[in-house]
């Protein structure tokens, strides 16, 4: 599906490429391009009239004006938003599939621990729901598996989804190295925060990025590790991207691309979150 802000962050999705460098897309700008897709250059003659281009407008405000009748207050409420909002394998690409099992356990709480390992805690009280669905495109020949995941989190207030994405950037000040699990690590963690009208971001109250090392037993090599957050009112959407043989984040002569189906795969989860969540005209 097509969303109007889709090309906003597909265009500035290199904000955490590059270790996490925004000023590619910071100022919304055509970046010295003209609208034929040359690079412009100073006028060399005194009889040429310079060429005038209509300047992208910048959106000066998130558009999302957010419905108090239709916040969710419950879990049942909260289930059924997270559940249609949640990215699938149909949202990330064409190559993608469902994993087995496909989506996480209605009482699944993920916790970075003091020694940097993450475990399984109890959901806080602030949370009303979440859900993690996890797809993948299958190893072939050259190419490994690659494994992804999407996460949307409903909380009980939007204050309580903003101290959720403070937290996520003080984990990776916290634990720039970090065990998922036996046989499964991250390091070198980089994290960056934007929130609306910062560093590109125009598509979501709050958004967030992570970059680091994917390392994992039986998979060759440091692979790439990638986490993009977001934030609409109440509710925080994620997509993260665990690295593998014969892909990178941009695709090159040897590799396939990755970034552009993780940023379509946040784009849709925040359209979707605002449908939810929004006034209804």
């Amino acid at each position: 599906m097509a969303y109007g802000d889709r090309r906003l962050l597909r265009a500035c999705c290199g904000l955490l490429l590059g270790g996490l460098i925004a000023t590619g897309c910071s100022d919304g700008g055509d970046e010295g391009k003209r609208p034929d897709g040359g690079k412009g250059k100073g006028s060399t003659s005194a009889s040429a009239a310079p060429a005038t281009a209509t300047p992208t407008p910048t959106p000066t405000a998130l558009d999302f004006v957010p419905d108090p009748k239709r916040a969710p207050r419950t879990e049942a409420d909260a289930r059924r938003i997270a559940l249609a909002v949640v990215a699938g394998p149909d949202a990330w690409g064409p190559d993608y599939v469902k994993r087995t099992p496909h989506l996480s356990g209605p009482a699944y709480w993920p916790v970075l621990g003091e020694n940097c390992a993450w475990g399984t805690g109890v959901r806080p009280s602030t949370v009303l729901y979440s859900v993690t669905a996890y797809s993948e495109i299958p190893a072939d020949g050259a190419r490994g598996t690659l494994r992804v995941a999407a996460t949307v989190t409903v909380h009980r207030s939007e204050s309580d989804a903003d101290w959720e994405m403070a937290g996520t950037l003080e984990e990776a000040l916290r634990c720039p190295d970090q065990k998922l699990r036996d046989g499964e690590r991250i390091s070198q963690l980089i994290s960056l925060g934007n929130p609306f009208g910062v560093g590109g971001n125009f598509t979501a109250t709050d958004s967030l990025g992570e970059r680091g090392l994917y390392l994992a037993d039986g998979v060759k090599g440091e692979q790439f590790y990638g986490w993009y957050q977001s934030r609409i009112g109440q509710v925080t959407v994620a997509t993260v991207v665990k690295g593998a043989p014969g892909y990178s984040e941009e695709e090159t002569s040897t590799t396939v691309g990755t970034v552009s189906g993780q940023v379509q795969a946040l784009v849709t989860m925040i359209e979707r979150a605002k449908d939810e969540l929004e006034v209804q005209s």
